[in-house]
C-alpha cells in the first residue's frame, strides 16, 4: 500500500508541474523517460536577454532565470554536453551535436515556433574522423570559426559561406616552425579562441597558432609544450591572451600581437582540466581554485585574492561567469564537510568530504567591491526545486548560471556582448612592432649611413645643375673655365704676398707718395680678382656683387694723394673701373696692353707680362697697376 501512495504523490507532483508550464507538458510528452531518471544538462550559456541556453540529449532548452522553460525545440541529433552553445549578435544560437553544428532560431512574433537547421557538417561522417573540437564567433566581424580534428580550422560567415581553412604549419621560408614534437599526430585539438580585437587562436599539443580574421595568415606560433601539453586559452580582448595550465596551476599572459610571454603567475589547484578563467571589461582575469580562493590578476599581473581571510572548508569547483554589465563577476564556493590540503614538491593536493552548501558572490575585482553574497539554501533552492529543473541533474555550474541570469544583487547596468567587447578592446594599446627587433642598432646605423649618402648625392646633383648653367661655360669648355679660375686664384695669392711685403716695408721706412700709389693700385687689382672669383668664376650661381669693397688705405687730400678702390658702376651692368697714379687718363685698351691683355679679359689673364710685373722685386722698380675690369 505504501508504494502506491508514493507513486500517487509523485504523479500528483508531476501533474502540478505540467499544469504550471505548457512547455514542460510538451517536453515531458516526448520524453517520458525523464520522469524515471534525471538528465544531464550541457554547459550552459547565459544570454544577453537573461535566458539560460542548454541542451540535454536531443532537446534544446531556453530557461528563464526562475527555472521555467521559456521555449524548447526537439533536435534530431544528440548534443555534446562538454561544449556550451554560443550566440551571435543577431540572437541566433549555435549548438554542436553529432559532428554537426546546428543553428537554432528562437521564436519571434512572426515565427512563434523555434526551429533549427544544419549550419556545418551536412555530410554524414563516421564518429571520430571529423569530430568537432569546438567553435567560436567573432561578434564584430560576424564570422564563425570551427575546429575539426584531423582536418583543420575553418572560417565561415554567419550566412554559411566558407571563407578559408587552415592547418598547423610545418615549415615557413624553409624553417621548421610548427608541429615540432610529433608530426604524425599534429592537428588542432581544442576549440578556437577568438580575440574580438585581433584574430583567432588555436592550439595543438602545447603549441599556439595565431591567425588573422579575414585570411589564413599565421601571425605567430608559440611553443609552450615546455610548460605542459594540456592548456586552456582565454582571450583577453585587451591586447593580451591568457594560457592556463591546469595540471601545473600556472597562468601565462601573452602579447596577442607577438605571442611573447609578458608574465606568469602561480594559482591554486584547479578542479578540472577544462576549468577556465573569465576576463571582465576592466581587463582583470579571475579563476577559482580548490583552495577556496578566487585569484584575480590585473593586466599587468597584480594579484588579488577573494575572500581576504582563509576559509578552511570552501572550494571553488567551477569557472566564474561574467555579469551582464561586463565589469562584475559571479563565482561560487562549495562548503564541504571537511577539507585537507597538502603540498608535495611544486604541487598542492586538496582532499574534501561531501558538499553541504554553495555560496555565491558578486564582486568587481578591479575595485574589490562585493555587491552581493548568498547561499543555495533558502528561497533560491525552493523555487528551483518547484520548477522543471528538479528533473535534471543540478551541479554548481548550472546553479551559477541561474544566479548570473537572475542578476541577483545587481546595481550595475547591463550591456550587450558587442558593447562589452568594444569596451574591452579600448584597453588594448596600439603597438608599433619592429620586425628587426634583434638588430635595431645595426639597422639604425645603416639608416644613418644611407641618409648621409643621400644628402651627399643630393648636394652633388644640385651643385652640378647650378654649375652647368653658368654663363661662362656656354662659351668655353670646362677645362678653360677651371684653368682661368686657377690662374686668377694664383694671381690673387701673389698680390697678397706683395701687398703684405709693401705694407711691412712702408711701416719700417715710412710711407712715400710713390709707394702709396703703387700699393693702392695693387689693392684695387686684388679686389677686382676677388670679385671675379666670387661671381663670374665661382663654383656656384652667377651673381653680380653690387657691394664694392673699400680700400683699407688712408685717404689723402687732392694736393697730396687720394686712393680709393671705389669705381663707377653703370646701371645695366657690373662694370667697374679704377685709376690711379700718373696713368689715370689712359684708356681701357691702353691699360690692357700695358698689362699684357689681348682680346677679352680671360685671354688677358694668360698674358706673359703679368708674371713679370708680379714677380718684380720690391726693392727694384715699382710698377703702377692700372686695371680696368668688367663683370
Amino acid at each position: 500500500m505504501a508504494p502506491l501512495i508514493l507513486l500517487f504523490l509523485f504523479l500528483f507532483r508531476v501533474i502540478s508541474v505540467i499544469s504550471q508550464s505548457p512547455d514542460a507538458l510538451k517536453f515531458l510528452g516526448g520524453n517520458s523517460s525523464l520522469c524515471l531518471s534525471p538528465k544531464l544538462l550541457s554547459k550552459p550559456l547565459v544570454g544577453d536577454n537573461g535566458k539560460i541556453y542548454t541542451c540535454s540529449d536531443r532537446n534544446f532548452f531556453a530557461f528563464e532565470s526562475n527555472g521555467s522553460i521559456a521555449w524548447s525545440v526537439h533536435i534530431n541529433f544528440t548534443c555534446y554536453v562538454d561544449i556550451p552553445p554560443i550566440q551571435d549578435e543577431f540572437g541566433k544560437i549555435y549548438l554542436v551535436a553529432e559532428n554537426k553544428i546546428l543553428k537554432i532560431n528562437p521564436p519571434t512574433v512572426r515565427n512563434p515556433e523555434s526551429t533549427f537547421e544544419i549550419f556545418f557538417g551536412k555530410m554524414v561522417t563516421t564518429e571520430g574522423s571529423n569530430k568537432i573540437a569546438g567553435m567560436a564567433v567573432n561578434v564584430i566581424s560576424s564570422l564563425m570559426f570551427i575546429t575539426v580534428e584531423n582536418r583543420g580550422l575553418f572560417a565561415y560567415t554567419l550566412r554559411g559561406q566558407r571563407l578559408w581553412s587552415a592547418g598547423p604549419v610545418l615549415y615557413r621560408s624553409g624553417y621548421r616552425v610548427g608541429c615540432k614534437r610529433n608530426v604524425t599526430v599534429c592537428h588542432f585539438t581544442s576549440a578556437p579562441v577568438v580575440d574580438q580585437c585581433e584574430g583567432s587562436i588555436s592550439n595543438t599539443y602545447g603549441e599556439l597558432y595565431s591567425l588573422a580574421i579575414r585570411n589564413p595568415q599565421f601571425k605567430w606560433i608559440q611553443d609552450l609544450s615546455g610548460f605542459d601539453k594540456l592548456l586552456t586559452v582565454t582571450p583577453g580582448n585587451n591586447g593580451l591572451v591568457y594560457v592556463t595550465f591546469p595540471v601545473k596551476a600556472l597562468l601565462l599572459a601573452l602579447d596577442v600581437s607577438t605571442g611573447n610571454i609578458l608574465w606568469q603567475k602561480n594559482i591554486g589547484p584547479l578542479s578540472t582540466i577544462d576549468c577556465s578563467p573569465i576576463v571582465d571589461s576592466n581587463g582583470w582575469i579571475s579563476i577559482g581554485s580548490l583552495d577556496g580562493f578566487l585569484y584575480s590578476f590585473s593586466p599587468s599581473g597584480d594579484l588579488r585574492k577573494f575572500p581576504k581571510e582563509n576559509v578552511l572548508d570552501l572550494v571553488a569547483l567551477v569557472s566564474p561567469l561574467l555579469h551582464c554589465s561586463g565589469y562584475a563577476i559571479y563565482f561560487s564556493q562549495t562548503v564541504m564537510e571537511g577539507k585537507i590540503s597538502r603540498t608535495i614538491g611544486d604541487f598542492t593536493y586538496i582532499s574534501a568530504m561531501k558538499p553541504k552548501n554553495v555560496v555565491f558572490t558578486m564582486l568587481v575585482p578591479a575595485t574589490e567591491s562585493v555587491y552581493w553574497s548568498g547561499t543555495y539554501t533558502g528561497q533560491f533552492a525552493s523555487f528551483l526545486n518547484e520548477s522543471i529543473l528538479q528533473y535534471f541533474t543540478m551541479d554548481e555550474k548550472i546553479l551559477l548560471a541561474f544566479v548570473t541570469a537572475g542578476n541577483t544583487g545587481n546595481p550595475l547596468r547591463c550591456r550587450t556582448t558587442r558593447q562589452k567587447h568594444t569596451s574591452s578592446c579600448s584597453l588594448a594599446k596600439p603597438k608599433h612592432l619592429s620586425i628587426y627587433a634583434e638588430n635595431e642598432t645595426t639597422i639604425l646605423l645603416y639608416l644613418l649611413f644611407e641618409s648621409l649618402v643621400l644628402i651627399i648625392l643630393l648636394c652633388a646633383v644640385s651643385f652640378c645643375c647650378i654649375f652647368w648653367r653658368k654663363e661662362k661655360l656656354k662659351n668655353q669648355d670646362l677645362g678653360g673655365f677651371l684653368e682661368t679660375r686657377h690662374s686668377l686664384w694664383r694671381r690673387k695669392k701673389k698680390y697678397d704676398q706683395i701687398i703684405t711685403a709693401v705694407k711691412k716695408q712702408a711701416a719700417e721706412e715710412g710711407s712715400t707718395h710713390e709707394v702709396m700709389e703703387i700699393l693702392g693700385g695693387m689693392v684695387k687689382e686684388r679686389d677686382g680678382i676677388e670679385r671675379k672669383l666670387s661671381t663670374t668664376y665661382s663654383l656656384g650661381r652667377d651673381k653680380c656683387n653690387k657691394s664694392i669693397s673699400k680700400s683699407v688705405l688712408p685717404l689723402y687730400d687732392d694736393k697730396t694723394y687720394t686712393s680709393s678702390s671705389e669705381g663707377t658702376r653703370s646701371d645695366d651692368s657690373c662694370s667697374y673701373s679704377s685709376s690711379g697714379g700718373s696713368h689715370g687718363s689712359s684708356s681701357r685698351e691702353d691699360q690692357a696692353k700695358n698689362l699684357g691683355y689681348y682680346g677679352d679679359e680671360e685671354s688677358a689673364l694668360k698674358g706673359k707680362k703679368e708674371d713679370s710685373i708680379l714677380q718684380g722685386t720690391i726693392s727694384g722698380d715699382w710698377f703702377l697697376l692700372e686695371v680696368g675690369w668688367v663683370c
